[in-house]
């Protein structure tokens, strides 16, 4: 057996969680604990780096003290730490690879740096057991990525958003509709009594081939709708803003759909997964469950516990890593940038700091 402990600071939750793997490779989460921000960023109307790299410091060895107390073990009873590194906030990147090498140096347990996607990315063969290769939708506040994934290190870029991920335009929604931190959840409540029909929103992309996606231009076409009806009538109904999010979901939802057909048909894999923040979204869920169902492939997205960022993921992803074989990184730097395929080219613009994605 093998057991690991993950902490994951690289955003605004705080988290840790005891993970083991059995001699028969299944897993087991024995622990996990979130502690979130939510209320700390809520009256900026969004992350602040600095206010979450602070709340990290504080609570990180609460988070870590808490997940062995569940799990019931002392650190001498793990066989390492996993943590991870990026991409991320560096501020509270730079908090858990502290904490994480702290407690290596104390212990002589061998810290393994994980890279945040492959978290995710990795959660399949966490909760499921699932074989290599399968496909992997990774949509999250951050990230959309179809990526196929054949290894623990190996991962290979379909296609990804050219501007902003999926989770950052639902939160820009919300914000442009006067609706609370996060704003996915909220916009998925408010889509839940409106009309996806009253407005047609564009599906950006879907004139061109290939996986790639954009959401910046939908994002900007619900925000003229909305200007339109405040012009017009003096502001906004409650119908019209459960109507502007039903139709804005409706584009999410059939541009994701129709591109992961195209990704199942460039990499028609058994298995198709979803994971990431935006994987909790009903209908999303179900519209790539029958994507899945017509291309006779198998659908798999995660407990919604496990869809938002947890330890867990990283504590699995530590030990696939440290199992393959691969070599050491636990002097690895804290990186804000960190792709998962690095052979692809950069579809974000590329920096000092790194391609994005």
């Amino acid at each position: 057996m093998t057991t690991f402990l993950g902490i994951e600071s690289s955003c605004d939750d705080t988290a840790a969680a005891v993970v083991r793997r059995d001699a028969a490779g299944r897993a087991e989460i024995l622990s996990s604990v979130v502690e979130g921000q939510a209320s700390l960023h809520a009256p900026f109307g969004g992350v602040v780096p600095e206010i979450a790299a602070r709340a990290h410091a504080e609570r990180l060895d609460h988070a870590v003290s808490a997940a062995l107390d569940q799990a019931g073990l002392r650190l001498a009873d793990l066989d390492g730490i996993a943590v991870t590194a990026g991409p991320g906030l560096i501020g509270g990147l730079l908090s858990g690879m502290m904490l994480a090498r702290g407690l290596a140096v104390a212990t002589g347990l061998p810290l393994v740096a994980v890279n945040h996607l492959a978290g995710h990315a990795l959660t399949p063969r966490l909760t499921d057991a699932v074989d290599y290769p399968y496909l992997m939708l990774l949509v999250s506040g951050g990230h959309c990525q179809f990526l196929a994934v054949e290894g623990p290190e190996t991962f290979r870029r379909l296609g990804s958003t050219i501007d902003d991920a999926p989770g950052e335009a639902f939160d820009k929604i919300a914000k442009l509709l006067a609706l609370p931190q996060p704003g996915g959840p909220h916009v998925e409540r408010e889509a839940g009594g409106g009309d996806p029909h009253r407005f047609r929103f564009p599906r950006p992309l879907l004139d061109r081939p290939g996986c790639d996606l954009s959401f910046s231009g939908l994002k900007t076409a619900v925000l003229r709708a909305r200007d339109e009806l405040i012009a017009a009538q003096g502001g906004l109904t409650v119908q019209d803003r459960r109507d502007l999010c039903a139709g804005f979901q409706a584009a999410v939802a059939d541009v994701l759909a129709e591109k992961t057909r195209r990704a199942l048909g460039m990499f028609p894999a058994p298995v198709l997964a979803v994971a990431g923040g935006v994987a909790a979204n009903t209908v999303l869920r179900a519209r790539l469950e029958t994507v899945a169902a017509e291309s006779g492939a198998r659908f798999l997205a995660p407990p919604l516990r496990l869809c938002t960022d947890n330890g867990a993921m990283i504590a699995w992803a530590g030990i696939e890593r440290h199992l393959s074989g691969a070599p050491a990184n636990a002097d690895m730097p804290a990186r804000s940038r960190w792709p998962l395929d690095e052979a692809a080219a950069p579809l974000i613009g590329s920096g000092k700091r790194g391609a994005k994605a």
